[in-house]
C-alpha cells in the first residue's frame, strides 16, 4: 500500500521532472485533467490524505485563478485550463514526494546532483542547506500569514489590508533576519 513511501528520493525527484516536464510538453485538456486526477488519486492513496492535499489546494488557488485568469484574457480558455491545471498538478505531485519522503533523503540527492559541479566553484553542503531554508521558508511563513491573518480578524480588521500584510511582512522579515544571524553565528556565511 505504501509503495510511494519505499521509493528511494532520486526515483520520485525524477518521477517529478518527468511529471513535470510531461506537463509542459503535452499540452491538452485531456492529458493535464488526467493528470491532476492521478496525482489528487495518488495523494489521497498513499500521499498525506485528504486534509494535506486539501490545505496545498486551497493555499495554491489563487495563484491558480491568477494564472487561469491571465492565460485566459491573453490566449484562450483551453490554455488557461491547460497552464493551470498543469502548474496545480505539479504543485500537488511536488507536495506528494515532499510528504512521502524524509527531508534528508531529497538534501542528499540534491548533494549529489550538485557534486559533479565542485570544480566550478559549487559547495554541495552549501547548495543543500540553501535547498532546505528554502524548503523550510515556504510552510512557515504560510503559518505566519495565517496566524497574522487570525490576529487581524481577531482585532476587528478583516477590511483593512495594511492590519495584514504590514505585520506579516515584518515578521518575515524577522525570520530571515534571525535565521541569518543563527548561520552566521555557527560559521555557514562568507
Amino acid at each position: 500500500m505504501r509503495l510511494l513511501h519505499r521509493l528511494p528520493a532520486g526515483v520520485k525527484l525524477a518521477g517529478l521532472l518527468v511529471f513535470a516536464l510531461l506537463t509542459v510538453l503535452v499540452a491538452h485538456v485531456v492529458v493535464t485533467a488526467g493528470l491532476l486526477v492521478a496525482v489528487l488519486a495518488a495523494s489521497l492513496w498513499a500521499g498525506p490524505g485528504c486534509a494535506e492535499t486539501w490545505r496545498v489546494l486551497r493555499g495554491f488557488a489563487i495563484i491558480a485563478l491568477l494564472v487561469f485568469g491571465v492565460q485566459a484574457w491573453q490566449h484562450d480558455l483551453e490554455r488557461a485550463v491547460v497552464v493551470a491545471g498543469g502548474l496545480l498538478a505539479v504543485v500537488l505531485a511536488a507536495n506528494l514526494v515532499t510528504a512521502t519522503t524524509p527531508m534528508d533523503a531529497i538534501v542528499d540527492v540534491v548533494v549529489w546532483l550538485v557534486r559533479p559541479f565542485r570544480r566550478w566553484g559549487a559547495d554541495p553542503e552549501r547548495v543543500a542547506l540553501a535547498f532546505s531554508l528554502v524548503i523550510r521558508a515556504v510552510p512557515a511563513t504560510m503559518e505566519l500569514a495565517a496566524q497574522t491573518r487570525d490576529a487581524a480578524l481577531a482585532r476587528g480588521l478583516h477590511r483593512q489590508p495594511r492590519a495584514y500584510l504590514t505585520p506579516l511582512v515584518l515578521r518575515t522579515v524577522a525570520g530571515a533576519r534571525a535565521t541569518g544571524e543563527a548561520l552566521h553565528a555557527r560559521g555557514l556565511t562568507d
